[in-house]
């Protein structure tokens, strides 16, 4: 049988369940996943395999209105990831439509800007109704005849990627829509991202799931240095970034528990991730204007937009 191998571009608004059904295509934790909005912010890559067929899998940031450069970038990354893949996958939250679906086109919504630019592209373009597990089937039948009258998708699939329903289904179509190629990557190679940019985003998810309610959206984490050691171990050293003295207040918490408790939970998943004993040492700086550094993008996986 012939080798396949090609990439699809998961896209879609903040928080529609993209990093959730990239690692659950993939079979593996390769993308972070918290209740944050536009907690993905660069391109991130997992391998998924179907028989002969190899698919890289770009999970994108969310595509959403921006206003600030971090915005422009992570926006930029997205539709750079869907403008060089071989198919692109829309993925909608079907929960936060279904109350709508019998009041508003597509069209009309603000999905049209994405629509308008996805009905430009050439290659095949599927769509993802995520969560469908949360509404009736009524509803879900009248959502997916709102999106099948824009014309722009080739096949529309009900999907829950929290507990795999109907993923076997939405796989089997992005792995017959890859070209004839040799594989890109080895077999048991699950994503393609620097294990520096992965330790970080590591520790960023930690870092959201404890404090997604107090930290303002502008913080960010570099990996300064990874140090392989004589015994197996690796030292890891992290820097979290915030903008101003009162954050730093609220990550460090009261006598450092809470930035321990962050570290000790990211110190768990890097061991489990790497097969070794992890030594994770974390500090907190503030830097009034890291998003206006261009080097701070690079770090994330960023182009820095000059907008």
């Amino acid at each position: 049988m012939t080798e396949k191998c090609g990439f699809a571009a998961i896209i879609g608004a903040p928080n529609a369940g993209k990093s959730t059904l990239v690692n659950r295509l993939v079979g593996a934790k390769v993308s972070i996943v918290t209740h944050k909005i536009q907690t993905t912010r660069a391109q991130l890559r997992g391998i998924a395999i179907k028989d002969e067929t190899q698919v890289i899998l770009i999970d994108t940031p969310g595509i959403f209105d921006p206003k600030r450069r971090l915005d422009h970038a992570m926006v930029d990354a997205a539709w750079s990831g869907a403008d060089d893949a071989d198919m692109t996958v829309l993925v909608v939250d079907a929960v936060s439509w279904a109350k709508r679906a019998d009041r508003i086109t597509a069209a009309d919504s603000e999905l049209a800007p994405i629509l308008a630019r996805l009905s430009e592209q050439k290659r095949p373009k599927i769509l993802a109704l995520n969560k469908v597990d949360a509404i009736p089937r009524e509803s879900l039948l009248e959502l997916a005849a709102v999106f099948d009258q824009t014309k722009v998708f080739s096949d529309i699939f009900m999907i829950s990627a929290l507990d795999g329903d109907g993923v076997e289904d939405l796989f089997n179509c992005i792995s017959q829509a890859m070209p004839s190629s040799p594989w890109l990557y080895p077999e048991d190679q699950v994503a393609d991202v620097p294990m520096r940019l992965m330790a970080a985003e590591v520790t960023r998810e930690k870092l959201f799931l404890r404090l997604h309610q107090e930290l303002p959206y502008a913080s960010t984490i570099a990996t300064e240095l990874w140090e392989e050691r004589k015994d197996g171990s690796v030292r890891i050293e992290q820097t979290i970034y915030v903008e101003r003295n009162s954050q730093k207040s609220i990550v460090l918490g009261k006598g450092g528990r809470t930035i321990k408790s962050i570290g000790a939970e990211a110190r768990q998943e890097l061991q489990q991730m790497l097969d070794r004993k992890v030594h994770l040492f974390l500090f907190v700086k503030v830097r009034e204007n890291w998003s206006q550094d261009p080097q701070r993008y690079q770090e994330i996986g960023l182009e820095f937009p000059r907008t």
